[in-house]
């Protein structure tokens, strides 16, 4: 059984609005990210994590149809890793699998969830990711370029990031336990040492942060 939780905790603070209820080819952001985990046949159940304005819209999405496995709402916690372990609490029992998402990148795609999980089925942590092309520089406080930086060996880490579920749940308690401060699955898993593979995504999948990545989304769906 696969577990899905999806992320949806955020604060907006540099979109200046509630991006996850932004609409996004006529449907809310998160609305469409919630749909491409329902129809991923791997994705057994689905949690979101978040606040109570959003959940409230949730609630109303699950009363007119179309999310059935949607089986649980829960508070979001102050950081990201609180947020995860409150989703991990309301996983089922008979869960092997958790896939863990950003609610803001809803040009996921079911065929990429299911790649990811059966990765995860041979290799217990893996991560959505692509590889690094372009230029980068290093700037300075007066956004200078001082250097070049080597891309090579370089992977933009997204989301879903799936994992064994006795794994991430280990990994939780130690990153709690140790007071750690982690951004994100792949940080909470190598904290107690286990390895993690990326599993390369060629579409895009980008997170919804500025107004700017919602044209570039709109344009991606035409």
């Amino acid at each position: 059984m696969t577990s899905a939780i999806i992320v949806a905790a955020g604060s907006s603070r540099r979109m200046g609005f509630n991006k996850l209820l932004a609409p996004l080819g006529g449907i809310p952001v998160l609305r469409r990210t919630l749909g491409e985990f329902q129809a991923c046949a791997e994705v057994d159940e689905i949690i979101v994590v978040t606040g109570e304005d959003v959940a409230e819209q949730i609630e109303h999405w699950r009363d007119h149809g179309g999310l059935s496995k949607l089986v649980a709402i829960v508070p979001g916690g102050a950081e990201r890793h609180f947020s995860v372990w409150n989703g991990l609490q309301k996983c089922s029992p008979k869960s092997e699998i958790v896939a863990v998402h950003d609610g803001a990148r809803p040009l996921i795609s079911p065929t990429q969830i299911s790649k990811c999980i059966a990765a995860a089925r041979e290799q217990r942590a893996v991560a959505c990711a692509r590889p690094m092309t372009e230029t980068i520089k290093r700037v300075d406080a007066d956004c200078r370029i001082t250097e070049s930086l080597d891309r090579s060996g370089v992977w933009v880490m997204e989301t879903p990031q799936v994992f064994a579920k006795d794994l991430l749940v280990s990994a939780y308690e130690a990153v709690i336990r140790d007071g750690a401060l982690v951004t994100d699955e792949v940080s909470a898993v190598q904290h107690v040492g286990v390895a993690v593979f990326v599993v390369d995504n060629p579409s895009p999948n980008p997170k919804i942060t500025f107004p700017a990545d919602l044209v570039f989304a709109e344009n991606f769906l035409r």
